[in-house]
């Protein structure tokens, strides 16, 4: 079976563990993809890889600094994960709030589910 694109959209682009790490580092400031080597200890091939991979789907802009290009994050793209992960806010605080209720003697044991 062949993968799926990697390039078609934020959701794809952020499984990437390598790209999560540089959207963070971006997130902080701008950088160069120099920079971001050196932060991230990674050869510079494979920065400047997922950056295009983050760009074509509008999480990271770039623009001309003299003879330097600088990275930044865009974080739009990100409110379509953040819309979709916020389903499941409910799931989380029923179940912090058992391991609360377990933590504080209110419950003998979880409940099975």
């Amino acid at each position: 079976m062949a993968r799926a694109a990697t390039t078609t959209d934020a959701f794809n682009a952020v499984a990437e563990p390598r790209r999560r790490e540089i959207l963070d580092a971006l997130a902080q400031d701008e950088r160069s993809v120099g920079e971001l080597v050196e932060l991230l200890h990674v050869a510079q091939p494979v920065v400047s890889k997922h950056l295009r991979v983050l760009r074509e789907v509008g999480l990271v802009e770039v623009r001309d600094d003299g003879r330097r290009r600088l990275y930044r994050t865009d974080a739009r793209p990100l409110r379509e994960i953040h819309a979709w992960v916020g389903r499941y806010e409910r799931f989380w605080e029923e179940r912090f709030e058992l391991v609360d209720e377990l933590l504080a003697g209110g419950l003998d044991e979880p409940p099975h589910r």
